[in-house]
């Protein structure tokens, strides 16, 4: 079997625990709902020898969880139009506080307090020269916010994806099922998180972002939510 990059990455990886080759497994355009077990065995297991390992966008896993929050049926407070006029919108990461819709969710997770304070000190942060404060402060669940955005997908322009749930407890369901050890991946071209791994999958979170630091699954509309791992032969 050959490997297969997305545009603009390449399949082998150098770090310090070897030199590993990624390939990029496209599939159709998941939609919630849909069932991740299903998915794996339809388009990973074909592809799968015994030592891989999968790396999971986590968008696709929260979309089969039908973990969304719809723009419908939230409410958008003064404090989110107010503050989202002083954030950025989106960037090359993906969508930002300066989107009223993601600005809301942010005061419905956290409150509408903490968000306010970590605006402020966002702002100070800002005169010198010192950005991230306030995704530092509101934590990961509003970081990694997807959707509320419909440049790439349309149809994502309708609701928000959190985070997966128990994404840990996804990944040892999908070994137990397939065989596949597997972990899922909070990543863009400017940071990388793994929010879960298998048990048998014995790298640390350090040495597994090394694998995917050049975010191999893409920013765009690749539909390659799959990446599979597999160490170099020596």
């Amino acid at each position: 079997m050959e490997f297969t990059a997305n545009e603009k990455k390449n399949v082998s990886i150098e770090t310090s625990t070897g030199t590993y080759d990624r390939c990029a497994i496209q599939t159709h355009f998941v939609e919630i709902g849909e069932d991740y077990i299903e998915l794996v065995e339809r388009y990973v297991k074909p592809l799968w020898q015994e030592g891989d390992l999968l790396s999971i966008s986590e968008k696709i896993v929260s979309l089969c969880q039908k973990n969304v929050v719809y723009r419908k049926d939230m409410k958008i407070s003064w404090l989110a139009r107010f503050l989202s006029r002083f954030a950025t919108q989106h960037n090359s990461a993906g969508i930002g506080v300066g989107d009223t819709y993601k600005m809301q969710y942010a005061i419905d997770r956290c409150g509408a307090l903490k968000v306010f304070w970590a605006a402020v000190c966002a702002g100070f942060g800002k005169l010198f020269g010192k950005k991230g404060i306030f995704y530092d402060m509101v934590g990961q669940e509003v970081t990694g916010l997807d959707g509320f955005y419909p440049d790439v997908f349309p149809i994502y322009g309708e609701f928000g994806i959190p985070l997966p749930k128990n994404p840990g407890g996804v990944c040892n369901e999908i070994h137990e099922k397939t065989g596949v050890a597997a972990m899922i991946v909070d990543a863009n071209d400017f940071t990388r998180d793994i929010l879960g791994k298998s048990d048998c999958v014995t790298l640390t979170d350090e040495q597994l972002c090394e694998i995917i630091r050049d975010n191999p699954a893409g920013q765009d509309a690749q539909c390659t939510p799959f990446i599979l791992i597999r160490k170099h032969a020596e």
